[in-house]
């Protein structure tokens, strides 16, 4: 989840929410690739829930982290809840059950977004191993329950936690025992904004199966290979899910904004102090008519806070979110931004993903997706193999990382990236099911020796 925007420009009108999406138009030349994934850490004596505070905990994770990168400490009250580069543009922050996640900055190359990855990661082993604790890359925690998962001191999730129980079964599992990775990426205009969105959802779930990862809960298998993403199909279908409406006629950003007008809000910030309006209309806000704050009008911040709080497959901001993908190894989290710029930023492949996709029926996008959690490469669209699919996709990805012909400093292009996907699609079984496989033979039916073999 993103930080919260501070911009307290007034929006007096519909029109200017849609010029807002708008402005995140760019020319190609200025594409950029940004990065996010979440992780659980975890104590490596007893492979316990880290707390927020005490001398080995979160907070003091954030203020070794602080010491050496010299980020600026975000603060809410009292509590450091995360650290800004306000030179680069990358930040730290907190989930609400202590997930660590970084947000990385917008950047030029896969080459340049996994160095990020690689820094950060080890910045963080740094720091975190002589506190004692390490971190682990998967979809949902394998061990704790809700109960022992901790709660992090930010009022925004506070609402969230008040709220998530009255729109569905799941939330607090999504908010509190689920990590994932996605990738920001650009639009050049309205028109490519669409493509893009219509080609993340359709094959969103094709991702979903890539980077299936999320096979136990509470120290057993759980019957699915995506525990996470079978979580976020009863979170609160409200604000989350495929947008079927994306792929009607008339689709733009004043079809999106529309949608997201009638995503019940879930706060509304003003100062450090979150006003709980979980269930209220955003539209009330924008008439000067909502009652939390008489009188007022809303803000860029509180139009920026409220997409943050919507949750679909794609999301639309002044870029578009992939949000598919379980947390995963070290390499997953560079193959994932590698598999969506492959498709996004080359012309080709982009075409040739949307011609792939285009002939799905709404009813198919939507069967693909509730089956992908627990079917993963077993799932089938239009009659077809998923993995079949899947690599072909893949292979798009990898024509159009190609063609880019962005190299590092050893000559080598941007496709090695999506090795770890192809070894997967060769083998024809997830990430989860090769887990399940050693938990059911040489890990002697126990999930503790995830926390070494999967730790990073």
């Amino acid at each position: 989840m993103a930080r919260d925007q501070i911009d307290t420009q007034p929006i007096q009108s519909r029109d200017e929410l849609v010029a807002w999406l708008e402005e995140g138009s760019k020319a190609p030349s200025k594409f950029r690739i940004g990065t996010e994934h979440e992780k659980f850490p975890f104590t490596l004596n007893g492979h316990e829930p880290v707390p927020y505070e005490g001398e080995n905990g979160i907070r003091a994770l954030l203020g070794g982290m602080q010491a050496l990168n010299g980020w600026e400490p975000i603060m809410e009250g009292e509590a450091i809840i995360g650290l800004a580069d306000t030179i680069g543009g990358g930040a730290i922050s907190l989930e609400p059950g202590g997930q660590f996640e970084l947000s990385g900055a917008p950047l030029m190359s896969i080459h340049e977004t996994c160095a990020e990855v690689n820094g950060h990661l080890e910045q963080v082993r740094e720091v975190a191993t002589p506190l004692g604790f390490g971190f682990l890359g998967l979809g949902m925690s394998p061990k704790w329950t809700l109960g022992e998962t901790p709660v992090m001191p930010k009022g925004r999730y506070r609402i969230m936690t008040n709220y998530m129980p009255k729109v569905g079964t799941r939330g607090l599992d999504m908010m509190y025992r689920t990590c994932t990775v996605q990738v920001n990426l650009d639009f050049a205009s309205e028109a490519d904004m669409v493509k893009k969105l219509r080609v993340g959802l359709a094959l969103q779930p094709v991702a979903t199966a890539l980077f299936a990862n999320s096979p136990f809960t509470e120290g057993k298998p759980n019957g699915f290979l995506s525990m996470r993403s079978e979580i976020w199909r009863d979170t609160d279908n409200n604000r989350a899910g495929m947008l079927p409406f994306a792929f009607e006629e008339g689709m733009g950003f004043e079809r999106y904004v529309d949608y997201a007008l009638d995503v019940p809000m879930y706060f509304i910030k003003r100062g450090d102090t979150y006003i709980d309006v979980a269930g209220s209309s955003f539209r009330d806000l924008l008439a000067h008519k909502h009652p939390a704050v008489p009188g007022e009008g809303a803000t860029v911040s509180d139009w920026a806070n409220h997409l943050s709080t919507i949750f679909p497959e794609v999301r639309l901001k002044r870029y578009l979110e992939m949000r598919g993908a379980d947390a995963g190894s070290w390499c997953n989290l560079c193959a994932l931004p590698a598999l969506w710029t492959g498709l996004y930023y080359d012309t080709q492949s982009l075409d040739a993903a949307w011609d792939l996709a285009k002939g799905w029926s709404a009813e198919q996008r939507q069967q693909l997706r509730d089956d992908v959690p627990k079917l993963g490469f077993k799932a089938q669209i239009a009659g077809r193999p998923l993995l079949e699919v899947a690599r072909e996709v893949v292979a798009l990805a990898r024509q159009g990382l190609a063609r880019r012909d962005m190299r590092d400093s050893q000559g080598r292009d941007e496709t090695r990236f999506l090795r770890p996907i192809e070894e997967l699609l060769a083998s024809g079984r997830t990430q989860a099911e090769v887990l399940l496989e050693r938990y059911h033979g040489e890990w002697g039916g126990s999930v503790e020796p995830i926390f070494d073999q999967l730790a990073y």
